[in-house]
Protein backbone atom coordinates (compact mmCIF):
# COMPACT_ATOMS: atom_id res chain seq x y z
CA UNK A 1 0.00 0.00 0.00
CA UNK A 2 1.42 3.71 -1.07
CA UNK A 3 0.50 6.62 0.66
CA UNK A 4 -1.89 9.36 -0.80
CA UNK A 5 1.05 11.58 -1.11
CA UNK A 6 2.97 9.05 -3.07
CA UNK A 7 0.00 8.27 -5.20
CA UNK A 8 -0.54 11.91 -6.34
CA UNK A 9 3.37 12.44 -6.49
CA UNK A 10 3.16 9.30 -8.96
CA UNK A 11 0.45 11.04 -10.99
CA UNK A 12 1.84 14.32 -11.06
CA UNK A 13 5.22 15.24 -10.57
CA UNK A 14 7.18 12.09 -11.20
CA UNK A 15 5.56 11.67 -14.69
CA UNK A 16 6.02 14.78 -15.75
CA UNK A 17 9.96 15.02 -14.69
CA UNK A 18 10.27 11.95 -16.39
CA UNK A 19 8.92 13.41 -19.89
CA UNK A 20 10.42 16.71 -19.59
CA UNK A 21 7.38 18.94 -18.59
CA UNK A 22 9.61 21.43 -16.43
CA UNK A 23 6.41 23.52 -16.38
CA UNK A 24 4.10 20.82 -14.88
CA UNK A 25 3.27 18.77 -12.47
CA UNK A 26 3.79 20.86 -9.34
CA UNK A 27 1.71 23.84 -7.44
CA UNK A 28 3.91 26.67 -7.80
CA UNK A 29 3.36 30.08 -8.89
CA UNK A 30 4.48 30.89 -12.57
CA UNK A 31 3.99 27.23 -13.60
CA UNK A 32 1.05 25.65 -15.44
CA UNK A 33 -1.09 23.38 -13.27
CA UNK A 34 -4.14 21.02 -13.65
CA UNK A 35 -6.09 20.36 -10.21
CA UNK A 36 -8.26 17.58 -9.22
CA UNK A 37 -10.29 18.12 -6.01
CA UNK A 38 -11.15 15.46 -3.86
CA UNK A 39 -12.44 13.57 -1.12
CA UNK A 40 -9.63 11.09 -0.24
CA UNK A 41 -12.69 9.14 2.18
CA UNK A 42 -14.84 8.50 -0.90
CA UNK A 43 -12.77 8.57 -3.95
CA UNK A 44 -13.13 5.08 -6.07
CA UNK A 45 -12.69 3.95 -9.35
CA UNK A 46 -15.87 2.79 -10.62
CA UNK A 47 -14.51 1.73 -13.80
CA UNK A 48 -14.83 -2.24 -14.76
CA UNK A 49 -13.58 -4.15 -17.81
CA UNK A 50 -16.78 -5.10 -18.75
CA UNK A 51 -17.67 -0.85 -18.31
CA UNK A 52 -14.57 0.97 -18.49
CA UNK A 53 -15.78 4.48 -19.28
CA UNK A 54 -16.86 5.36 -15.81
CA UNK A 55 -16.10 8.33 -14.06
CA UNK A 56 -14.55 8.41 -10.46
CA UNK A 57 -16.74 8.72 -7.27
CA UNK A 58 -15.73 11.51 -4.75
CA UNK A 59 -14.28 14.13 -7.02
CA UNK A 60 -15.64 17.21 -6.46
CA UNK A 61 -14.00 19.62 -9.37
CA UNK A 62 -11.36 19.81 -11.63
CA UNK A 63 -9.64 22.61 -13.03
CA UNK A 64 -7.87 22.40 -16.36
CA UNK A 65 -6.08 25.63 -17.72
CA UNK A 66 -7.79 27.69 -15.34
CA UNK A 67 -11.19 26.89 -16.62
CA UNK A 68 -13.06 24.59 -14.51
CA UNK A 69 -13.58 20.95 -16.09
CA UNK A 70 -15.68 19.54 -13.58
CA UNK A 71 -17.98 20.79 -10.72
CA UNK A 72 -19.92 19.56 -8.20
CA UNK A 73 -18.66 15.95 -9.74
CA UNK A 74 -20.07 16.71 -12.87
CA UNK A 75 -18.54 17.89 -16.13
CA UNK A 76 -19.20 21.09 -17.51
CA UNK A 77 -19.23 23.08 -21.00
CA UNK A 78 -15.23 23.46 -20.58
CA UNK A 79 -13.05 21.64 -22.82
CA UNK A 80 -9.77 23.43 -22.11
CA UNK A 81 -7.70 20.58 -22.13
CA UNK A 82 -4.78 19.85 -25.38
CA UNK A 83 -2.56 16.93 -25.80
CA UNK A 84 1.39 17.39 -24.54
CA UNK A 85 3.87 16.00 -26.18
CA UNK A 86 7.70 15.47 -24.62
CA UNK A 87 10.69 16.85 -25.90
CA UNK A 88 11.00 13.87 -28.41
CA UNK A 89 7.90 14.59 -30.31
CA UNK A 90 8.55 15.83 -33.78
CA UNK A 91 5.64 16.95 -35.67
CA UNK A 92 4.67 14.70 -38.73
CA UNK A 93 4.18 16.87 -41.74
CA UNK A 94 0.19 16.44 -43.02
CA UNK A 95 -0.72 14.54 -46.02
CA UNK A 96 1.86 11.77 -45.21
CA UNK A 97 0.89 8.73 -44.24
CA UNK A 98 2.87 6.91 -41.88
CA UNK A 99 3.09 2.66 -41.71
CA UNK A 100 3.53 0.88 -38.26
CA UNK A 101 4.94 -2.23 -38.37
CA UNK A 102 4.60 -4.51 -34.90
CA UNK A 103 6.95 -7.46 -34.84
CA UNK A 104 7.05 -10.26 -31.91
CA UNK A 105 9.51 -12.58 -31.36
CA UNK A 106 12.74 -13.37 -33.48
CA UNK A 107 12.87 -14.06 -37.04
CA UNK A 108 14.28 -17.85 -37.33
CA UNK A 109 13.20 -18.77 -40.65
Amino acid sequence: MITLEDAVHKMSAFPAQRIGLADRGVLREGLKADIAIFDPATVRDRATFEQPHQYAEGVTQVIVNGLVAVEDGKMTAARPGRVLYGPSYKERSRGVRHHVVFCTGSDTS
